[in-house]
């Protein structure tokens, strides 16, 4: 591997000279540069990437912190590849780090890409608290943007999905087809968006003066096995139910086969709704109704936010995103309508 020395004698100038062209400080003529350039090309040099952000103080690079458990599914996949082609059009790339399976270790990872000297970093946060994630940008220079999680002091720089109302939103339509026991089953209990879907859920049964009974309500950890005996359990009560809810697609399916198996067709004896939209929910027999979260349009803010704190410009206000209600076969009207 070739030095920067050996590109300042093949160039014929100063190792300090090569360092100035490469971190763009102070003053070189064209020529030189031209000199610089054509023996870097020469010899084959790379600059060390850690040497050059210390010495620029800017890296191009947004550090994206996400827990390992999230990384499965359409979701994750939307995510991460939307942030990659938006920063690719600003100029800029991405670096992925695990947050891994504690708030200890996710803010091991924001340190780990602030070393790195990543311009800014983006929280897709598991465990941390907001009290923490507060804490954590109001003390660093670079800009920290957290997504689908709000904070108490410093909310231009936090990107969240109403949860809360996509599941009012999803359990009113059921109401509104004329169901009245409306099962629901949860995700992860100790996932933010798992309470707060579950909350939207009891609030729509509240609002439209329907009893919230937790015999109706089972608890999922978002794999389409947990859903399956989810509503397994359910089936095994004392309650039926026309219509169930699941906290995303993946536990929708394993819900529908649990139903299928015990002879329940899907929509005639069981409703059924989703989330997440994913790519095979129009596949399935019936095609699955879903609440799609505006994943591509979160991130895109979330990155345009914070290139605006980068490079200075119009920092938009807002910071609530809604999802939307994706009417297929897998509901019809209740026994109430």
């Amino acid at each position: 591997m070739s030095t920067m020395q050996e590109v300042a004698k093949r160039a014929g100038v100063s190792k300090a000279t090569v360092s100035r062209v490469l971190s763009g400080k102070g003053y070189t003529s064209d020529e030189t540069k031209e000199l610089v350039y054509k023996a870097i090309e020469e010899t084959g040099y790379r600059p060390n990437l850690l040497a050059r952000n210390l010495a620029t103080s800017k890296s191009q690079c947004i550090g994206l912190v996400v827990t390992n458990t999230l990384y499965a599914g359409s979701y994750f996949s939307e995510l991460l590849s939307q942030a990659a082609k938006k920063l690719e059009a600003n100029g800029r790339q991405l670096i992925l780090v695990d947050g891994k399976h504690s708030a200890e270790e996710e803010k091991a990872a924001i340190d780990f890409l602030l070393d790195l000297r990543c311009d800014a970093v983006i929280i897709y946060p598991r465990f941390m608290s907001v009290d923490e994630m507060d804490a954590l940008v109001e003390k660093h220079k670079q800009p920290i943007m957290v997504m689908n999680r709000k904070l108490r002091k410093n909310q231009s720089h936090c990107i969240c999905c109403d949860h809360h109302g996509a599941s009012f939103t999803a359990t009113r339509h059921l109401i509104e087809r004329g169901h009245r026991d409306i099962a629901f089953i949860t995700g992860s209990m100790d996932s933010p968006t798992a309470l707060d879907r579950l909350a939207g859920y009891k609030a729509a049964l509240t609002a439209s003066g329907l009893p919230v009974r937790d015999a109706l309500i089972a608890f999922g950890k978002w794999t389409p096995e947990s859903g399956a005996q989810a509503t397994a359990g359910l089936l095994a009560g004392d309650i039926s139910f026309s219509a169930l809810v699941a906290s995303n697609d993946d536990m929708a399916v394993g819900a529908m086969k649990t139903l299928n198996a015990s002879g329940l067709r899907v929509p005639a004896d069981v409703s059924l709704i989703g989330f997440d939209n994913i790519p095979t929910a129009s596949f399935l027999q019936p095609a699955l109704t879903s609440i799609k979260d505006p994943v591509s349009d979160m991130i895109n803010e979330v990155i345009e936010r914070l290139i605006s704190m980068l490079d200075g410009g119009y920092l938009s206000s807002k910071s609530l995103f809604s999802s939307r209600l994706v009417l297929r076969d897998s509901v019809q009207d209740g026994p109430h309508r």
